[in-house]
């Protein structure tokens, strides 16, 4: 079922920028941002905290296709690593990437590139599609989370600790960034 008209494929924010650099460095720069403050959304957890940034990455790559979105989140990624308070709690550095939330973090973007490469085919234009685009991404930031976190505290430890608290939340991020997604698409 289509909810939308429109023949063109492209993410929304994709065909916005066009060929146009500045507006590419504007929507990567707002995009990562829009990541970094979503960081600061958070229910304090150890050793993972639960904020909205798969939410954020969620949208970044339904809105921005797979290009554009691998540039938001390594731009984002970049400025967290440079110094800049971007991740979870205000931190930053090589030293707290390469924490308990590194895997996370890039998990971020692998999800953020797939859920863009899906919007790039016409997956955003879809209910079932555009569900199964988002439970699939967010699902992707587990793989190499929870995968990373199990090097540091064991298997056992990463699924308790890094994954099971997270199901509900994961749930209604994923709702609210499937409503997000129609309601943009609704109002362009």
């Amino acid at each position: 079922m289509s909810y939308t008209t429109s023949t063109s494929h492209a993410a929304p924010l994709a065909r916005l920028v066009g060929s146009s650099a500045l507006r590419r460095a504007g929507v990567v720069l707002i995009g990562s941002w829009l990541v970094a403050a979503s960081a600061w959304i958070e229910v304090p957890m150890y050793p993972v905290p639960m904020t909205m940034q798969t939410y954020a990455v969620l949208l970044v790559g339904a809105l921005c296709g797979a290009r554009l979105a691998s540039e938001t989140l390594v731009a984002y990624l970049a400025q967290g690593i440079a110094g800049l308070p971007l991740f979870a709690g205000g931190n930053a550095g090589l030293l707290y990437f390469m924490g308990p939330t590194g895997g996370y973090l890039v998990g971020f973007l692998l999800a953020a590139a797939f859920v863009g490469w899906l919007a790039d085919r016409g997956w955003n234009r879809h209910y079932g599609k555009l569900a199964v685009s988002l439970t699939v991404g967010h699902l992707i930031v587990f793989v190499p989370g929870v995968a990373w976190l199990a090097q540091l505290v064991g298997f056992e430890k990463a699924i308790v600790a890094g994954l099971v608290p997270f199901i509900f939340g994961t749930v209604l991020k994923s709702a609210l960034a499937y409503a997000s997604v129609v309601a943009l698409d609704r109002h362009r």
